[in-house]
């Protein structure tokens, strides 16, 4: 059976879809900079502090922050860029907002006091948590990330905008002529909190959003960074701006509680980074953002053996979802319109007309990201559709 129609299959008997992978696993080993788990439900507790991040990259070589088995579980503390990374100090940065300093994680604090003994290497400003190390994964591995928890570590997230960033940056394809809406530099601070029960973020004093928090970027350390690539502009330099086949700053926000992360092993141990995270966003995140909220997560990490993948894809308990990734938008939809077709065909026994012919029918082809150098296009397969 797939390693797609086993998850599917225990749905029913199990909490935690995953845990079919769990046979024989033990506990993992910390390190220095790691420490014991305050809940039973996870192995290790990774911090984001000053020690555990990194700034806009992906190192290939970076010493682990912890070592798990796999089907090990882990909590990891994210911090968002926004207050860490601004030449302003935080207090005075996320004060001018409306932002009290006891609402102010120390982490950011420190952080953003470590700048200075970091060379950005033209980096992007995304502050990543990592790498985790898996115990017995290789390269031509899978990586299996579920997604268990997601909580704010903060009341407020920011979100920004101007008529220079997000869909109308420089970079961002527009012929002469085209109309730009003047839309002033703007930080938006949102607190968040409860209404009606639920968690929602305050957008103003009659819209509520409700909240729904992922983590932007998930990764492995990607293969061989060349100069050229998406991204790569020193040899060995992977910035975290645009997406790829390591996962990376996908911005997909179906990567919530409840979901599984599939990512391609490029290094033994994997390698794992995360951060970016977000209390919500729109499909697109066309400003260039979402609402930048620090998140704790809890993540199971099982490596699929000998399953190789060409890149990134996940699933739900509703919907499998097969992503392409281009420079180019067109293409991108592409992509994901063939890696969906070659998943029917494989998983489901399709012929290759047949899988075409129900993407047309019966799947959507979802932008998730269009912001970030690569585009990121996502074909949503619902489950219904098969037998159980």
């Amino acid at each position: 059976m797939h390693s797609w129609d086993r998850r599917r299959s225990i749905l029913a008997m199990v909490p935690i879809a995953a845990c079919v992978f769990l046979a024989g696993a033990s506990g993992g080993r910390l390190n220095a900079q790691a420490r014991s788990a305050p809940s039973a439900t996870a192995t290790a507790h990774v911090l984001s502090t000053p020690e555990n991040v990194v700034l806009g990259w992906f190192p290939i070589d970076r010493t682990p922050v912890v070592r798990v088995a796999s089907g090990s579980t882990v909590r990891i503390e994210t911090l968002s860029q926004r207050g860490a990374t601004q030449e302003q100090d935080p207090v005075a940065f996320l004060g001018a907002l409306g932002v009290k300093p006891d609402d102010i994680l120390k982490d950011v604090r420190d952080v953003w006091a470590s700048k200075a003994t970091r060379p950005r290497e033209e980096r992007g400003g995304h502050i990543l948590t990592g790498p985790i190390y898996v115990e017995g994964a290789e390269p031509g591995d899978t990586l299996a990330v579920e997604i268990l928890e997601l909580t704010p570590r903060v009341p407020y997230g920011i979100n920004s905008t101007s008529s220079t960033t997000g869909v109308f940056a420089s970079n961002y394809p527009a012929q002469a002529g085209d109309s730009v809406p003047n839309i002033p530099n703007t930080l938006h601070l949102i607190r968040t909190g409860q209404a009606n029960g639920k968690p929602v973020a305050f957008f103003s004093d009659t819209i509520q959003v409700p909240m729904s928090p992922f983590m932007g970027t998930m990764a492995v350390a990607p293969g061989n960074p060349t100069v050229g690539q998406p991204g790569v502009r020193a040899a060995g330099v992977q910035t975290s701006g645009p997406p790829g086949a390591y996962g990376g700053n996908m911005d997909f926000r179906e990567l919530k509680v409840g979901a599984t992360l599939y990512l391609p092993v490029f290094h033994r141990g994997a390698l794992f980074y995360t951060g970016d995270p977000h209390g919500v966003q729109g499909d697109g995140e066309v400003s260039g953002n979402a609402l930048e909220q620090s998140l704790t997560g809890v993540f199971r990490f099982t490596v699929l053996k000998g399953k190789t993948i060409p890149g990134p894809r996940a699933e739900s308990a509703a919907q499998y979802f097969l992503m392409g990734i281009d420079t180019d938008l067109n293409r991108a939809t592409r992509k994901a319109v063939v890696e969906t077709i070659e998943f029917l065909v494989k998983e489901k026994g399709l012929t290759p007309a047949k899988a075409l012919s129900l993407c047309s029918l019966a799947i959507d082809f979802h932008i998730a990201e269009v912001v970030d150098g690569t585009q990121v296009v996502v074909g949503k397969i619902p489950k219904s559709l098969f037998p159980t």
